[in-house]
């Protein structure tokens, strides 16, 4: 009798432990974070903004580039009509203008960049802050990347929030 109470405290003390153990697990859930992203709203209006602004950009580089095209085909007709230093003159003139577009393409790749963060940075935000509050809401404790190529997961069997976190966006 004496060892029966013995093991039926043990194994009472390891259901315990095992209880304990399975209370202290983490839930864990992911979300495609690329596709929830793209599917915001706010996301496609920036990238439309985005695709207009560099629109805009290629269309003036691309006018810069005709007409020093143009210039330099007048130049070179008008070449044998000119002096040496004329010439030289313009040939300088066709380098500085060579010069002066590609200043303007590296300005506007930089101002692109530069539109594209801080157009982009309020959705990651929101994104992010949706991502939270319904993982919290839900009892997660871990919300993995599920994105390909993101190296956040590699196998996506859990609860995905997708669709939580875009009913939470008003998707």
């Amino acid at each position: 009798m004496k060892q029966f109470k013995t093991v039926l405290i043990a194994a009472s003390f390891m259901l315990g432990a095992i209880a304990f153990t399975n209370a202290q697990s983490s839930k864990v859930a992911h979300v495609g974070t690329q596709e929830l992203i793209e599917s915001m709203p706010a996301y496609q209006s920036a990238m439309s903004q985005l695709e207009k602004l560099e629109k805009t950009y290629t269309a003036d580089i691309e006018d810069l580039l005709k007409e020093a095209q143009n210039k330099n085909q007048r130049y070179q007709a008008e070449a044998t009509s000119k002096t040496e230093e004329e010439n030289a003159s313009r040939a300088r003139e066709l380098q500085s203008t060579q010069e002066k577009i590609v200043q303007f393409q590296k300005n506007a790749q930089q101002e692109l960049q530069k539109k594209e963060t801080e157009l982009l940075r309020p959705v990651y935000e929101k994104a992010r802050t949706a991502i939270q509050k319904v993982a919290r809401a839900k009892g997660y404790d871990y919300v993995l990347d599920s994105t390909t190529g993101a190296g956040g997961v590699l196998l996506a069997d859990g609860y995905d929030l997708a669709s939580d976190v875009k009913k939470e966006l008003g998707i």
